[in-house]
């Protein structure tokens, strides 16, 4: 890893993301490798991310009371604020990890479509990210695949928003992640699940650090 690489680690809700990060923090960190995480949406950061925190929490009406596009905007002005440090890391040769990305706009907003109107959607979305604002484009995304059922439960404890409170919702961004999966260039997919029950954080953990050791 001599030069800048931009990872993206997704999934819905409760699938693991920020319990690997933490993994990967770690031990890449005890390995010399220069490393920066970021993870999106940043609530607390600038008015875009508090905004979608307010729609998370139910403010703005309920999933199909809300515009999918204006949402996504909003999800975008939160990744164009950080894109100059993004740049920054890649110039500095460092591994960026990002939790979340353009794919989670694409599942999570997507879900809230009907099926026929999904893929205008996702030209749409990457003309904005990558075009429009020129963010950086990712060179992999590692899919953390959970049963939604699965997720929603990894998540229970904490209060919930609108997306992980949904399993309609969650099962929905889930198959669209798989489509994505399918459709885009360098992904990665990683089951988390064996015999209806997640698998141990270290056997995922594993499969993941497999994966980067195939990039250049």
């Amino acid at each position: 890893m001599n030069k800048g690489r931009l990872i993206v680690i997704d999934g819905i809700d409760g699938s693991g993301k920020t319990t690997q990060i933490e993994l990967l923090k770690q031990v890449l960190a005890s390995q010399g490798v220069p490393l920066q995480i970021i993870s999106f949406p940043r609530y607390e950061d600038n008015e875009y991310g508090k905004l979608v925190k307010r729609y998370l929490e139910g403010e703005f009406g309920s999933i199909n009371e809300v515009d999918p596009r204006k949402m996504a905007c909003l999800f975008a002005g939160d990744r164009l604020l950080a894109k100059p440090i993004i740049e920054k890391w890649l110039a500095e040769g460092k591994l960026v990890i990002c939790n979340r990305y353009v794919s989670a706009s694409k599942a999570h907003m997507g879900a809230n479509l009907p099926k026929e109107k999904r893929a205008e959607f996702f030209k749409w979305l990457d003309v904005l990210e990558y075009e429009t604002n020129a963010i950086p484009k990712e060179d992999l995304t590692i899919l953390l695949t959970v049963d939604p059922e699965v997720g929603q439960k990894n998540v229970l404890g904490r209060h919930p928003d609108l997306h992980e409170d949904n399993l309609k919702h969650l099962e929905e961004a889930n198959k669209i992640y798989l489509e994505l999966s399918g459709m885009e260039p360098n992904w990665e997919v990683i089951n988390c699940i064996e015999n209806g029950q997640m698998r141990s954080k270290e056997a995922i953990h594993q499969d993941i650090m497999q994966i980067l050791s195939k990039i250049s």
